[in-house]
């Protein structure tokens, strides 16, 4: 079964074509014969297009059109045709599978895309602005490259519809129950994809383990699994809540915003901006929201980005608390995406709060560019794994197992 995946972004369209054999999953990951990224970052006077392939060919050029549509069927184009034909023609792909950032209270697993889902998806954009409007132009965009092939929507939040409702809903006005108002997590296929790689690691079942899994990249987010589900996480309604992030504020006081509202002026339009775009290490940093860039800067002297620093990493370790408090006890912590996987000083320092539990991390092998690997110390209380997460590779595997239904 060939399964073309599409992740579609404010200002990208990312894309890789995998082929899983018909009979059986296989237990490894398999590696996509294709890779696809549209960018059209708005620095640049037109989009540019990357391509690789598994036998190594690869295509870096700037491209015309100015649709999602138009760029879309471009980059279908370079499966079939130049170097980095993977396929003799596009009728060979049997699916396509789509991330979703929100998914509601409807969507608790994957499905096929109908028109009732796609007007749900594109309902849902009120509560995902920078998401479900572009997962609905990729949607139709493979609707007029590839007519009537079998599309399947891979939800976000659909890990998380197992949250108990202690934890999903907001101590409100009760009134916001039934209006939607709780608490959806995101970044789901991340952190489901993680847990299962756990059990893989550790050679155990899933539903035996109680997890942390960390995704920390310029969103961030935790989720507590126990009996192989979700219980709690750090996202809520939408992806701001919870952790500092790059750009984003997480977790504030909402008394904050009516103050600002009443006192200074701000419209709903700039809290919206200074809390999404302009808060998190890049709002106290004044630097960036990469945390690579705060790095450098804290060795130049910088103040501003030593306290950026210290503040996400207590953030990250209360949050770590939180997650504990919903489980009773831990088998493993996970750190994944571009800052848990590559960052050694913030496993360090996010392990380093949790001593006193016996959990112990191995600094030789925290240092050591570590993928899928346990780094705690043998004597640890608590396996600790890096593990690599590969959201891409999850949805193709929900979409090979929806489609063998």
């Amino acid at each position: 079964m060939k399964i073309l995946v599409l992740n579609a972004g404010s200002s990208s369209q990312k894309s890789c074509l995998y082929e899983i054999p018909d009979a059986n999953l296989p237990n490894e990951v398999l590696q996509p014969l294709w890779e696809g990224k549209v960018d059209w970052n708005q620095e640049r006077n037109e989009p540019e297009i990357a391509v690789k392939t598994a036998t190594g060919a690869v295509l870096q050029k700037s491209i015309d059109g100015d649709s999602r549509a138009a760029h879309v069927a471009y980059m279908l184009d370079t499966l079939t045709r130049g170097a980095t034909q993977v396929i003799g023609q596009l009728s060979e792909i049997d699916v396509v599978g789509h991330r979703v950032v929100h998914g509601g209270l409807d969507y608790r697993y994957s499905v096929v895309i109908t028109e009732t889902v796609k007007k749900a998806i594109t309902h849902l954009s009120n509560l995902a602005p920078d998401h479900n409007p572009a997962a609905v132009e990729g949607i139709e965009a493979i609707e007029k490259s590839l007519g009537t092939i079998t599309q399947v929507a891979v939800f976000d939040t659909s890990f998380h519809s197992t949250l108990p409702d202690a934890a999903a809903i907001y101590p409100g006005a009760y009134e916001w129950v039934a209006k939607g108002i709780r608490r959806y997590g995101f970044h789901g296929i991340s952190h489901q994809y993680c847990a299962n790689r756990a059990a893989q690691i550790l050679k155990r079942d899933l539903i035996s383990l109680r997890l942390i899994t960390c995704h920390l990249g310029n969103g961030c987010s935790l989720a507590a699994i126990k009996n192989a589900k979700s219980v709690d996480t750090t996202m809520g309604f939408t992806p701001l809540d919870g952790l500092m992030m790059g750009s984003r504020s997480g977790s504030i006081d909402p008394g904050i915003l009516i103050h600002l509202l009443r006192q200074s002026d701000y419209s709903v339009e700039e809290l919206d901006y200074v809390l999404n775009k302009a808060s998190g290490l890049r709002g106290i940093s004044g630097i960036s929201g990469d945390l690579r860039e705060i790095m450098t800067a804290i060795n130049q002297g910088s103040d501003r980005a030593q306290l950026a620093y210290d503040i996400y990493v207590h953030r990250l370790q209360t949050g770590i608390g939180s997650m504990l408090a919903s489980l009773g006890e831990l088998d493993a912590l996970v750190f994944t995406a571009g800052v848990g996987e590559k960052s050694p000083r913030i496993r360090q320092a996010a392990c380093e709060a949790w001593e006193f539990l016996g959990l112990k991390i191995d600094p030789e092998k925290n240092q050591q560019q570590p993928v899928d690997v346990d780094i705690a110390t043998l004597d640890s209380n608590v396996r600790i794994l890096v593990i690599h997460t590969q959201e891409d590779w999850e949805i193709a595997q929900q979409c090979w197992q929806l489609l063998q239904e």
